[in-house]
């Protein structure tokens, strides 16, 4: 029997039906010659037949769960681009000789693969040696997906910055099913680090913006920020006293409200030890900082002393008059007016400090080269 092919083909007959006879690898590199209508299937599902389920998944291109003509000849010409003599695939067999493969790319996989496995002398490589990929790519430094993580790297410090990476921005997962950082994610990492380093440089060059230095003026700022609404309350309650003395009872906390919180078990973060004022109210009386204060509020105004008050306003100072307190808020007023501004980023977390020791320290070169090494195998891994 004869087709149009300009293969010969040569048949048998089985169950009063001919069929195409596979004697080499000539017939099999052939097969998109032959009719179809002399194929004996067009359409084969990958379950429920006699036939390796995960070969058949590969086959099956557009994963509809059924293989037609074409992807018959799209695996035949795969395999046609992959080993010299395709009368290897009619064999049979577990294991493929490295000899036999013609592809570069597979055949420098396939050595990679047993030098994972501790068998670089070895001449084949067999289906148990593949089957476990996961293992495989556990044990490989790289694997060709452009995912590198932190154990790819040999430099601790190059390792330690991967992993601050993750810590900002997270992992993209790498084929070993472990996190790791891609191009991309490094790509985000320096330009937010970057952001943030060059809005910081900005303050720290004006002194009106950070006269104690950025991490001092943030820490005068956030103690301030911490009693703002308690100090503005005690100078309102005073003044109020100055203006009608009769008011001043009604000010401080009525003995009747003593008397309910000094039936309960009493403690200083109490909220209803918190609620009453500051201190005292007096008329036009400064704010002490220390002896005489609200117990709840005994730590917030030591941290105000030493964070705010001593540094900006002078050493000494036990007490805060109203005026005092203004001008400790315009001393960081412009400070937290450039704050709101500052930039969002992910980074933030990892401190300015380390962001900008990474910037200088070149492991970003460092990371870049290792990405570039593992994408540069992507064609041995995606085999």
């Amino acid at each position: 029997m004869s087709t149009n092919s300009t293969h010969t083909w040569k048949f048998f007959r089985v169950g009063g039906v001919d069929q195409v006879s596979f004697r080499n690898g000539s017939d099999i590199a052939s097969l998109d010659q032959l009719d179809q209508k002399l194929w004996m299937s067009l359409a084969m599902p990958t379950r429920g037949v006699e036939f390796d389920a995960r070969t058949a998944d590969l086959i099956d291109a557009d994963k509809d769960g059924r293989i037609r003509p074409p992807e018959i000849i799209a695996a035949v010409k795969w395999a046609e681009s992959a080993f010299k003599d395709l009368s290897d695939v009619i064999k049979g067999g577990d294991s493929v000789a490295l000899s036999a493969i013609k592809d570069a790319n597979i055949l420098a996989g396939a050595k990679r693969v047993l030098a994972s496995l501790k068998k670089s002398d070895a001449q084949s490589i067999s289906l148990a040696d593949v089957s476990d990929t996961v293992k495989i790519l556990a044990e490989t430094r790289f694997n060709g997906d452009g995912v590198i993580i932190a154990d790819t790297a040999e430099d601790v410090a190059v390792k330690k910055a991967i992993e601050d990476i993750i810590a900002a921005l997270g992992a993209v997962t790498d084929r070993s099913g472990k996190p790791g950082i891609n191009q991309a994610k490094l790509d985000q990492f320096l330009a937010e680090a970057q952001t943030l380093s060059d809005w910081a440089a900005k303050g720290e060059a004006d002194k009106n913006l950070t006269p104690l230095g950025l991490e001092g003026t943030a820490a005068a700022a956030a103690a301030i920020k911490a009693v703002k609404v308690k100090v503005d309350d005690y100078f309102a309650r005073c003044r109020l006293a100055a203006y009608d003395p009769r008011a001043l009872a009604a000010l401080n906390r009525q003995e009747a409200e003593y008397l309910v919180i000094a039936a309960k078990d009493l403690s200083i973060t109490a909220q209803e030890i918190s609620g009453f004022p500051l201190a005292k109210i007096e008329a036009s009386k400064p704010l002490p900082l220390t002896a005489t204060v609200n117990p709840a509020w005994a730590a917030a105004l030591s941290a105000l002393a030493n964070a705010a008050v001593t540094p900006l306003l002078g050493a000494g100072k036990t007490s805060l008059t109203e005026a005092d307190w203004t001008a400790l808020l315009a001393k960081v007023g412009a400070f937290e007016c450039w704050t709101a501004g500052k930039p969002v980023t992910a980074v933030e977390k990892i401190g300015l400090p380390r962001l900008r020791e990474l910037a200088k320290s070149g492991v970003k070169e460092k990371i870049a080269e290792l990405i570039k090494q593992d994408a540069a195998l992507e064609g041995e891994f995606n085999q």
